[in-house]
């Protein structure tokens, strides 16, 4: 098969397969919060994947693949990003603040108090890869080192079955994106929806894999 005619059988939207379009799992979410997924490149046509469904679910967001970015240019405020008093957003990476995810004699700044009281204020940044993946883009964009942290509370166990994690409360980039919204917003329910859907691709993709192992050709309609 020609590789032109690969790209054919490809949907323009989600970038997988035809036959394995997620499409139908996007969840338009509105929120206030402004959210930049920096992607690893090995991510990008990974199946198991969940930022693309997150990013197309999320209006106020921007993926971006790579692992050294010009965060300087990433994190400026764009035209129409600014929330209506004109104020710049405050910047928060989503990621654990622990002693081997930080290199030595680099402390994150901290969030001037009541920063987080206006989530149309607020830029959630996002690390989408493995684990050794994204502490490798850390490091490498000391810019990143020192945004203040996110820590998220309370988080249950991750429904993200196709992946294999060393922890219950590892979680996809999409189910950590939406704890961390749902915790800047101040509401436990407004990423519910998101969060079915994420289930609802996950069982999906636990179908092709057991169509793979029992030799089957046969792709289920959603």
């Amino acid at each position: 098969m020609t590789p032109s005619r690969i790209r054919r059988l490809a949907c323009t939207t989600c970038l997988r397969p035809q036959s394995a379009c997620i499409c139908c799992w996007v969840t338009p979410v509105e929120q206030a919060v402004e959210v930049l997924i920096l992607q690893h490149p090995l991510e990008v046509d990974n199946p198991k994947g969940s930022a693309r469904l997150l990013h197309l679910s999320l209006p106020r967001s921007r993926l971006v693949t790579g692992e050294v970015f010009d965060l300087p240019a990433l994190l400026a405020d764009l035209p129409g990003t600014r929330n209506a008093s004109g104020s710049p957003k405050h910047n928060l990476l989503l990621y654990p603040q622990t002693p081997q995810n930080q290199p030595p004699g680099i402390a994150p700044l901290e969030l001037a108090p009541g920063a987080v009281d206006d989530p149309a204020r607020l830029r959630l940044v996002v690390l989408d890869g493995t684990w050794r993946k994204s502490r490798k883009m850390l490091y490498s964009n000391p810019l990143l080192q020192q945004l203040p942290r996110l820590t998220l509370q309370d988080v249950g166990a991750s429904h993200y079955l196709i992946r294999k994690a060393h922890r219950p409360d590892q979680l996809s980039t999409l189910e950590a994106t939406c704890a961390a919204l749902a915790q800047l917003h101040g509401d436990a329910g407004l990423l519910q929806p998101l969060l079915g859907a994420f289930n609802n691709f996950v069982t999906q993709h636990m179908g092709y894999r057991t169509l793979r192992s029992t030799g089957s050709n046969h792709i289920p309609n959603n």
